[in-house]
This record gives structure tokens, sequence and C-alpha cells, in this order.
């Protein structure tokens, strides 16, 4: 559950979702303005922000478990806590 409320609250989590919506808006101004090339564009704009943020947390997990701070627990959830061995 802390994994889930640490992504719902990280700032790259909502730039996607704006920028995603605003490749929606541009979309739906496309087929206003029936302009294909508009439509297009925000199509793969809205696909391209979806892409951009699943690779974002795929390399910060990936950084998580070569440093060792990544741990799944016995039901499947991750936890990203720091935990130093001194």
């Amino acid at each position: 559950m802390e994994d889930f409320v640490r992504k719902i609250t990280s700032r790259k989590f909502w730039i996607s979702v704006s920028a995603f919506l605003g490749s929606i808006g541009t979309s739906i101004a496309g087929f206003q303005m029936a302009s294909d090339t508009v439509i297009i564009v925000g199509i793969v704009c809205a696909t391209l922000s979806a892409a951009i943020y699943a690779g974002c947390e795929a390399s910060v997990d990936k950084a998580n478990v070569t440093t060792g701070t990544l741990t799944i627990n016995n039901y499947g959830e991750t936890d990203l806590s720091s935990e130093s061995e001194d």
C-alpha cells in the first residue's frame, strides 16, 4: 500500500497524467477542427507520455534492485525503504 501511495503522490506520475490529459485535449481539438494531423499528434503524445512514465518507473525500480534497497514482502508488494547496515 505504501508503494501505491508513493507512486500516486510522485511528481512523475502527475506530470504524466497532465501530459496524457493535454494530449487527449489535443485529439478532441483535432476532431473539432477536422484535422487528422492534430488527432494523430494527440494520440501519439498520449501514448508516449504513458510509455515514458512506465520507463522512468522501471528505471527507478531497477536502480533500487541493484543497490539492494528494494524488497518484496510475502504479498508481492514492494518496499523501497532504505535500510542501512552499519
